[in-house]
C-alpha cells in the first residue's frame, strides 16, 4: 500500500473544492492500494511562511510518512489560494523526489488549468515529480454536491484513478 497525501489547498468559507475533495479521497478509498492521509489548509491558520510552528511540525510529518501527492485546489483569479503557497512553504527537503498531481477546481470551463500550470512550476522548484495526468474539475457547482456525489460517477472516477495510477508509478 502507498501512502498518499491528499491536501486541500483553500481555507475559503463556501469552497467547493471541499466537494471534489471528498469525492476524489473517497475514490482513493475505494481503490484498496492507497493509504489515504487527509490534509485542509483551513486546519493550519498562519500569515506567514515559517511562521506557524504546528503547522510545520504536523506537515512535515505528514510528508515524512507520505510516498506521493494530491493538491486540490480552486482557482482563484487565475492562480492558486495564497494560504497554499504559505503552507507549502513550510517545508522543503521533504518535498525531494516525490510525485505530485493536482487536481483543478473551478465553477468554470477550464477546471482550475490556470491554477495548475502556475502551481507546477513551484512543485517543480521544491523537486517533485509533478505527474502530468491532472484532473480539472469544470463547473462544479452543477456536477458536484455538498457531500461529493457527482451526476457524472464514471467520468470522474476514471480521471481521478488514471491520475492515481500515475502518482502510485512514480511513488517510491
Amino acid at each position: 500500500m502507498k501512502n498518499i497525501l491528499f491536501l486541500l489547498g483553500t481555507a475559503r468559507e463556501g469552497r467547493m473544492s471541499e466537494r471534489v475533495a471528498r469525492f476524489v479521497v473517497r475514490c482513493a478509498k475505494e481503490r484498496g492500494d492507497i493509504d489515504v492521509a487527509f490534509v485542509d489548509v483551513a486546519d493550519f491558520s498562519q500569515s506567514k511562511t515559517k511562521g506557524n510552528s504546528v503547522a510545520e511540525e504536523a506537515w512535515d510529518a505528514f510528508l515524512q510518512k507520505a510516498d506521493g501527492l494530491v493538491i486540490i485546489s480552486p482557482e482563484y483569479n487565475h492562480g492558486y489560494p495564497g494560504e497554499l503557497k504559505l503552507f507549502l512553504d513550510n517545508a522543503y527537503e521533504a518535498y525531494a523526489g516525490k510525485p505530485v498531481a493536482i487536481c483543478g477546481v473551478s465553477n468554470g470551463s477550464v477546471g482550475g488549468a490556470r491554477m495548475a500550470e502556475q502551481l507546477k512550476l513551484v512543485l517543480s522548484a521544491f523537486q517533485m515529480i509533478v505527474i502530468n495526468a491532472a484532473v480539472y474539475f469544470v463547473n462544479v457547482d452543477e456536477h458536484f454536491d455538498d457531500s461529493g456525489n457527482t451526476n457524472a460517477m464514471d467520468l470522474w472516477k476514471k480521471k481521478v484513478n488514471g491520475m492515481l495510477d500515475q502518482v502510485i508509478k512514480y511513488s517510491k
